[in-house]
């Protein structure tokens, strides 16, 4: 694959459903009757089309990330790369051009938060000058978690 150029654009409306295949394909946890609905993905990219990122190889989706900008930091959020273009530098660049975009709207802190055990992420993100914090823990509240 190195060979081949990777484009890196952000993805159009239409191509919400093929980032879905990535996640899924990706093994990351997919949640269709929650946030990552197409009704509610289709809301946030209508809000922030550039925070929607795709990688593509000869027109193919091969890696997705979603950025979020919450006015004082960036975050990297569900990136994902097919299985069969892991390792080929797809998850640096998608971190890369989700920095420029961040930076771009003048934040300058970025973060990535990582589900559960995810050895390959956590060394992206190492490789790609992340530092972990040890001393922030993560509370959620979430709605659809009411009993």
């Amino acid at each position: 694959m190195s060979e081949c150029h990777i484009e890196i654009r952000p993805l159009k409306k239409e191509e919400l459903r093929d980032m879905i295949d990535v996640w899924k394909e990706a093994g990351l946890p997919y949640r269709p009757s929650g946030r990552d609905s197409l009704k509610n993905l289709e809301q946030q990219w209508s809000a922030a089309r550039d925070l929607f990122i795709g990688a593509f190889l000869s027109g193919r989706l091969i890696g997705v990330a979603i950025a979020s900008d919450d006015g004082r930091k960036g975050w990297v959020n569900r990136l994902a790369v097919r299985p069969s273009a892991r390792r080929q530098g797809v998850g640096r660049a998608m971190v890369e051009e989700c920095e420029r975009v961040l930076r771009s709207r003048g934040r300058g802190v970025v973060g990535a938060l990582i589900e559960g055990e995810n050895e390959a992420s956590e060394g992206l993100f190492a490789a790609s000058g992340y530092k972990f914090e040890e001393d922030i823990k993560y509370y959620a509240k979430r709605d659809s978690e009411k009993t």
